[in-house]
């Protein structure tokens, strides 16, 4: 539809895997093309990970369960608000068709976006009780360890020594740099894995 508007040829075209489903038509009706003609003056496009916002967002702050179609009008508000700010901007938000594995997942990928859940890599001596020191300092600090891998054999470490992965939760990114500085002064030299997806800007508040 948005190609149809520029005059532009509609396909057909194949679908793209998306979570916008209900819109991801593979040629957009005639009928409708005449109604959005004559109704419509610009159609704006999203990608997946502004969906995804759209979707976390009407969940944490509305309580609305949505799926990707039904939250596709805020994720473009989301996505352009200079556009749309200092006017009243209507919203139809519509359709919870979403599977429940898959908003879990878009609610824990929007955690690691925004610093919340994190990859810490450290090093540390491979005694007993320094797995238990680290912990330690973790908790102290008002971190909440998800999950721990602990690596003797396939990364280029001395032999007295250990790599240790942990998953863990966090308030924030001010956070995440509050345990690592904490971590290093105990002994452990930490670094923070990077993520596989973009990360957007940090939430204010």
């Amino acid at each position: 539809m948005y190609r149809v508007m520029r005059g532009e040829d509609p396909g057909p075209t194949a679908v793209a895997a998306t979570l916008a489903e209900g819109i991801a038509v593979k040629e957009p009706g005639r009928l409708t093309r005449r109604i959005v003609e004559a109704l419509v003056s610009d159609i704006l496009l999203v990608d997946d990970v502004s969906i995804e916002g759209a979707i976390e967002t009407l969940l944490e702050r509305q309580k609305l369960v949505v799926e990707g179609a039904g939250a596709a009008g805020l994720a473009a508000v989301l996505a352009a608000p200079e556009r749309f700010r200092g006017r009243r901007v209507g919203i139809v938000i519509c359709g919870g068709n979403i599977d429940a594995r898959l908003l879990a997942s878009i609610l824990m990928r929007g955690l690691v976006r925004e610093g919340r859940l994190v990859r810490l890599r450290s090093e540390l001596p491979d005694v007993p009780g320094a797995l238990s020191r680290l912990s330690r300092v973790i908790g102290e600090h008002a971190g909440n360890i998800v999950e721990v891998h602990h690596q003797r054999l396939f990364h280029d470490t001395s032999v007295k020594r250990a790599e240790l992965d942990v998953v863990v939760e966090t308030q924030n990114r001010r956070h995440v740099e509050v345990l690592i500085s904490a971590l290093a002064a105990a002994g452990f030299p930490t670094q923070l894995l990077p993520n596989t997806g973009e990360v957007g800007p940090e939430p204010e508040g």
